[in-house]
């Protein structure tokens, strides 16, 4: 199937990009390189395009409890103006998604999923209305997404949006609030994947333009750039965030991806039923078989997605799911399934590396954290 295009895709062929093909849409890979691009967003800020996320909406009388029903974790308490991430869950227990929730009204969400998993996840959420008093509405195809991330996001964002000083700035992490840029109305949320801090803003399609336009101008005085998926998938994986069909799948249990305290929080907490609550009841019982744990090279070698962890014998006992050579740290990082028994921190473990073992040490992450 040809890719789909965003709002913004002929402004990403003027500044240059390298594309690729992302969960069925025609994404800016890097504009120039996406080592610099990686820099610039730890050191001054990045501009995203995330338009090929998913926006869902929620509303009506029983929008909290359907909610409550269709994921993880507890939304009908989630006060308004708050976002809050959860899974999405088969009955046995599987991730079918994780995504981002945010309350705008008390009759109203909007749920946003990852790019590749809308469809999957649409057919979920219907199949689950049953008799709860709420029209969902899939928004992906009208809506575009502009992240603002970095150190100098929110100075970017009140040069933006001059005439609302405190929205911006009075805005917790994982709150969001309508912020009106001139006369683009848009949702701001202080969230994002990059491990620092920064903004995303949801937009209108035909305001999208204007928008990247506006935060481009206004962010060129801050050292901002323009960045690409490469960037982005190395600044997330530097702060140790899951990537759904790397750290996140319908074959790894949530305790072993590290999801063990929202399942904890699910199970003794929320009083609500909810879509795979047997399934992980049943499997908090036991230690899960894998935990996700974090690696740090002793050498130059990078461990990609696919490359096993070995024991002295060379039989398998893991596998990484994401790994990178860490532009900010100097050296080689990778996030990894491994058997628990062996899975302890400050030990060492040989990768394959094309043929080569490669010895990586166990470390806690996530292995980058921004000075608050």
């Amino acid at each position: 199937m040809t890719p789909k295009k965003t709002a913004l895709y002929t402004v990403h062929e003027q500044l240059g990009a390298s594309f690729t093909d992302f969960g069925g849409w025609d994404m800016p890979l890097k504009y120039t390189n996406d080592v610099e691009e990686h820099k610039t967003v730890r050191n001054a800020a990045g501009l995203f395009d995330l338009s090929h996320m998913g926006e869902f909406r929620v509303k009506g009388a029983d929008a909290g409890a359907y909610l409550d029903y269709v994921l993880l974790s507890n939304m009908s308490i989630l006060k308004v103006g708050k976002a809050k991430y959860s899974l999405l869950l088969n009955e046995d227990g599987g991730v079918i998604d994780d995504l981002i929730t945010y309350r705008l009204a008390d009759d109203e969400f909007l749920v946003v999923p990852n790019a590749a998993n809308v469809d999957v996840d649409f057919e979920a959420f219907q199949e689950r209305l049953g008799d709860f008093d709420v029209t969902l509405t899939n928004e992906t195809a009208d809506t575009s997404l502009v992240a603002v991330q970095g150190p100098a996001a929110e100075a970017i964002l009140l040069d933006m949006a001059p005439d609302s000083p405190e929205t911006i700035t009075s805005m917790g992490y994982y709150a969001a609030a309508p912020v009106l840029f001139g006369n683009i109305q848009t949702l701001v949320a202080r969230t994002g994947y990059t491990g620092e801090d920064g903004f995303e803003i949801y937009v209108p399609n035909q305001d999208a333009e204007a928008l990247w336009n506006l935060a481009a101008t206004r962010g060129e005085a801050h050292g901002a750039l323009p960045a690409g998926l490469a960037a982005r998938d190395s600044l997330r994986l530097e702060a140790g965030m899951p990537l759904y069909g790397h750290e996140l799948g319908l074959d790894i249990a949530p305790a072993e991806a590290g999801m063990g305290k929202l399942v904890e929080i699910a199970l003794t907490k929320k009083t609500a039923d909810f879509v795979g609550k047997e399934a992980v009841a049943a499997q908090a019982e036991n230690a899960p078989a894998r935990t996700l744990i974090g690696l740090k090279a002793q050498g130059k070698r990078p461990a990609r997605a696919g490359s096993k962890i070995v024991d002295e014998a060379g039989n398998s006992i893991g596998e990484i799911t994401s790994g990178i050579p860490s532009p900010t740290l100097g050296y080689p990082i990778a996030l990894a399934l491994m058997n628990t028994e062996h899975a302890h921190q400050g030990t060492t473990v040989n990768v394959d590396i094309r043929g080569k073992a490669a010895p990586f040490d166990i470390v806690p992450t996530p292995f980058y954290q921004r000075e608050k």
